[in-house]
């Protein structure tokens, strides 16, 4: 039997439209709030204020931040392909250290969509690896697995690339980016895999296909998913339209529009959830609302791959649901989710005296309701019974650092809210963050073991950390002028 679990606050965040109550005291019991019950007076000591927990709708689980290996301040087009610089580590430390993260920085459930998996040991093993770490730090987690067949460095034909790098490094960009990829059918059958083998992994693992973007994934391949997405039922994630140069191809492979040919392929449905979309046009949008698909919204990974500002005033008009995803790159590259939910609101709310935009409601809806359906978890982020029990608890003291007089605990929250604000963090049944501390793992000892077990590895890296500079200069060369 689960325990009960009764905190007391100043003030929450309730409902649908997150209004603030007066103080309560909220019950929590076998993974549902049992109960918001008004109290008289508020309770004594710290201040609190609670509010539903995050749902990071679009993240790839990262052990550690990609600037850290040289990969910080360039367009996702070269910063992609130089990820391989970083070496694979433990699967096991490498996914509860980012899971810790995304948990410390307020997110009970976080979408991985594995592009890079660390191979060590067949898939079926690192993905029951993976849910082991999300159930021992206490997120639930979506699971998408990459799917992949064409353009591996850049968009188009490869030769342009190769012709003007020298022999070896021509060799080098093929040993290392254009190995052969397996077939449509092998893609297909592993997800299957993985997804049987989920039914006996701890804690929610949502197993889905994960394109990763039609620039790198063939129209058979995207069609097999479609049909095998319907015929499983099993949900779809997808980067889309995230940067200029993928706008422009998009635009020359597909002159009839790139969102109505998924659209005639079947692949727009409730059950996809498109990241980014920054460079899509109204149309566009019209179509994924029509379609019930829901755009995951990365603000900061956006901004750090100079990829733009996603449409989201345009996105919210059209009735797409927004969602909030952090992409494993936060404005500070911390995972903190409440300074992204900041970033997202003053980013898209509509100007002035207009209405409209990503008003707080919405911003509240997209950080922490919308992105579960994308997690395979239904409905939640709101706080009220017979909702599942992913609440946090801030420090209202901390927020109200003047204490000058009555204020709305939402002014606080859209001003300066950030993760050490923190106090606690219930996921279902139990209490996983107390006071920044994650309570199911030791972050700070999984972070030193991954620093060491990359210190030790990144030796092997050398030659492509030397031949990065001219590869990387060829690949900036094929796209200069595209946009």
């Amino acid at each position: 039997m689960s325990e009960i679990i009764k905190f007391a606050v100043e003030a929450a965040l309730i409902g649908p439209e997150y209004e603030v109550s007066g103080p309560v005291e909220i019950t929590l019991k076998e993974g549902v709030i049992d109960a918001v019950n008004p109290l008289d007076t508020a309770p004594a000591g710290r201040r609190l204020l609670a509010m539903p927990a995050i749902a990071d709708a679009h993240n790839h689980a990262r052990p550690l931040s990609t600037t850290s290996f040289g990969c910080g301040g360039k367009p996702l087009e070269t910063w992609l392909p130089q990820l391989a610089v970083m070496p694979a580590a433990d699967a096991y430390t490498a996914a509860a250290a980012s899971f810790a993260r995304s948990l410390r920085g307020g997110a009970t459930s976080v979408m991985v969509h594995l592009t890079r998996p660390m191979g060590f040991v067949p898939l079926v093993e690192e993905a029951r690896q993976i849910a082991q770490a999300a159930a021992d730090v206490g997120v639930s987690i979506g699971f998408a697995i990459s799917m992949r067949d064409r353009n591996p460095v850049i968009y188009g034909d490869h030769a342009t690339l190769l012709d003007g790098l020298s022999a070896e490094d021509a060799a080098f960009v093929q040993d290392t980016w254009m190995r052969p990829l397996p077939s449509i059918e092998s893609q297909l059958e592993l997800v299957d895999q993985v997804a049987k083998a989920a039914d006996d992994m701890p804690g929610h693992i949502d197993v889905q296909y994960g394109p990763t973007g039609v620039q790198w994934c063939s129209d058979a391949l995207l069609s097999a998913i479609s049909e095998r997405s319907k015929a499983t039922g099993r949900r779809v994630h997808m980067h889309l339209l995230e940067t200029q140069p993928q706008r422009a191809w998009a635009d020359q492979a597909y002159p009839n529009g790139i969102v109505a040919h998924l659209d005639e392929i079947g692949l727009l449905s409730p059950r996809l959830t498109l990241a980014h979309c920054v460079w899509a046009r109204p149309d566009e949008l019209d179509l994924i609302a029509g379609a019930k698909a829901r755009i995951a919204v990365n603000a900061s990974s956006n901004l750090h791959l100079y990829s733009g500002i996603a449409p989201v005033k345009d996105m919210l008009d059209a009735g797409v649901d927004v969602a909030m995803g952090l992409d494993g790159c936060a404005f500070d590259e911390d995972d903190d989710a409440l300074r992204e939910m900041r970033l997202l609101h003053l980013l898209n709310r509509k100007p002035g005296f207009q209405t409209g935009g990503m008003t707080r409601a919405a911003v509240l809806k997209a950080a922490c309701a919308t992105g579960r359906a994308s997690l395979g978890l239904g409905v939640g982020g709101i706080l009220e019974p017979g909702m599942p029990a992913d609440v946090m608890v801030l420090d209202l003291d901390a927020l109200d650092r003047d204490a000058l007089m009555p204020v709305d605990p939402r002014d606080y929250v859209f001003a300066r809210a950030q993760q050490n604000h923190i106090a606690a963090i219930y996921a279902k049944d139990r209490h996983v963050v107390s006071d920044g501390v994650v309570l199911g793992v030791d972050l700070p000892a999984m972070e030193d073991a991954l620093r060491a077990e990359y210190r030790a590895a990144l030796p092997a890296k050398s030659a492509l950390r030397e031949a990065w500079p001219r590869i990387e200069a060829a690949i900036g060369s094929c796209y200069k002028g595209c946009c």
